[in-house]
């Protein structure tokens, strides 16, 4: 099963992530975990990676794409893989359908965690309250992230929707609603 999580911070694809892996032996991908190992492997690609990285540069979607390629052929993506952070533009969901379907690989589901943003901000301020911390710097950083979703990843929604891959969940629901959400889209008992 091969699988793109999408959602906002705070919408609880990592906690979803991590219950799918737990139980059905799937692999959650984070591209900067993958570019940290791949740096780490001193491989030819990660001399590569490393490079531009210490340049300032961003590692380019081609290479993104390359990565993830090797990263799926790892014994641990054998019962498929969640990808986390990756696509995050147009451009880089088209490249990462070209290189699956040179594998003979396809995505099995899109799943969006749809949020309501003001629910958000007021978990983030009541958590803060309960922590101790400033609970105003928390949720201006909560909307900073929010706001950046919403350039630079949501623009993919209407792709993957086009393709009918897109589902949706209600990210604001208990975590096992969501859980029960999300296995009833991927027919899992």
């Amino acid at each position: 099963m091969r699988l793109i999580l999408l959602g906002p911070p705070g919408a609880g694809k990592g906690t979803q992530a991590k219950r799918l892996e737990d139980l059905y032996g799937l692999k959650q991908l984070s591209t900067g975990d993958m570019l940290r190992a791949e740096i780490s492997s001193n491989s030819d690609l990660g001399k590569k990676v490393e490079s531009i990285l210490a340049a300032g540069d961003l590692v380019s979607d081609d290479i993104m794409v390359e990565m993830i390629a090797h990263r799926i052929t790892k014994p641990d993506c054998e019962k498929g893989f969640i990808l986390d952070g990756f696509p995050r533009t147009v451009a880089q969901a088209e490249s990462l359908d070209d290189m699956l379907e040179n594998h003979k690989l396809n995505l099995n589901a899109v799943i969006e965690m749809q949020v309501n943003e003001e629910e958000l901000y007021s978990r983030v301020q009541k958590r803060a309250e309960e922590d101790g911390t400033r609970a105003d710097d928390n949720v201006e950083i909560m909307k900073n992230r929010m706001d950046v979703y919403r350039k630079q990843t949501a623009p993919i929604i209407p792709y993957y929707l086009d393709k009918t891959m897109l589902k949706v969940v209600d990210g604001m629901q208990s975590i096992d609603d969501v859980a029960s959400a999300i296995d009833m889209i991927l027919k899992i008992d």
